[in-house]
């Protein structure tokens, strides 16, 4: 599930009470993929840091007590991939939160722009595209619409995956 953390912490506590209950995850919005999303979430607060940044120390801290095996936390951010720069810096925000990556493909966003986005180990994002791959047919006519979007997801995997250092 996918929770706005612009109500504070105690309108996202059913969510993380879920989570800790039962095992389930929840991603918070953090950094979104929309060219607008700098009027709210780039504004600088007064300690200088942005509010997107402010939203990723909540992050790790509603998490903090939500762990998998694998040391990733069950609380998750979204982190557009259209805004590179941003997801290197949360990614050092928050090492061991998941990310969720909208905007790669028709958004814009490439798998070069994700580099920063991944873990030391090219883990830690789950990288979201839907029109590039929903369309694929329209680049490919001499396929069908199936083979188009089977090719469009397999050129994104090895991408990813190259960019991740995995592949």
């Amino acid at each position: 599930m996918t929770v706005s953390p612009y109500l504070g912490t105690d309108s996202l506590e059913p969510f993380l009470r879920r989570a800790r209950e039962r095992g389930k995850g929840l991603f918070v919005l953090v950094k979104t993929s929309n060219p607008s999303s700098v009027d709210l979430q780039d504004l600088e607060l007064a300690s200088g840091r942005t509010v997107y940044a402010q939203v990723a120390e909540l992050v790790n801290e509603w998490g903090r007590d939500i762990r998998s095996p694998g040391g990733y936390s069950s609380v998750g951010a979204v982190v557009g991939g259209t805004h590179p720069r941003a997801g290197a810096e949360l990614r050092a925000l928050m090492p061991g939160v998941p990310f969720l990556v909208p905007g790669y493909g028709a958004q814009g966003a490439g798998a070069d722009d994700l580099r920063g986005f991944f873990d030391h180990s090219g883990l830690g994002a789950v990288v979201n595209s839907a029109r590039a791959i929903l369309y694929a047919y329209r680049r490919h006519a001499d396929l069908t619409w199936q083979e188009a979007a089977h090719r469009e997801a397999g050129e994104m995997r090895a991408a990813l995956w190259r960019a991740a250092g995995l592949g």
